[in-house]
């Protein structure tokens, strides 16, 4: 079993998450009753919906892994999976990412943003403005 495929298994057994088709048709979703929050993609590439206002207060952090990948101006986060330790960063930010979406709604942060496209996708030592 891949990490991402551990990592779904586990996800899918949270309360607040069941698996739904994803709107950018690529892959497999899990969504909150807020909209969809994670989308599952290649066998190693994973998106969470953190929202803008997450993402900003966590921006440090997450420029910080290895693992994640931002891109200007999406609500998305990227996750590489690539050793168990990142699947610990994924249910981590899942969670944040239901948190972020239980006090919908938030200012400048638009419903229905569609997922990272992964070849856009900027290292992540890269701010959000795009330098």
């Amino acid at each position: 079993m891949t990490l991402a495929a551990d990592a779904l298994t586990q996800l899918a057994t949270w309360p607040d998450l069941t698996e739904a088709e994803p709107s950018c048709g690529m892959g497999r979703a899990l969504r909150s009753p807020h909209g969809e929050i994670v989308h599952f993609h290649s066998g190693n590439d994973v998106d969470v919906y953190l929202t803008a206002r997450a993402i900003r207060k966590f921006q440090e952090h997450l420029m910080a892994s290895t693992a994640v990948r931002l891109v200007p101006g999406s609500q998305w986060v990227t996750l590489r999976l690539d050793v168990s330790g990142d699947v610990h960063l994924l249910m981590t930010l899942v969670s944040l990412a239901l948190r972020a979406h239980q006090t919908w709604p938030v200012p400048d942060d638009a419903p229905g943003a569609e997922c990272n496209d992964h070849d856009a996708a900027a290292p992540s030592g890269e701010h959000l403005s795009g330098g």
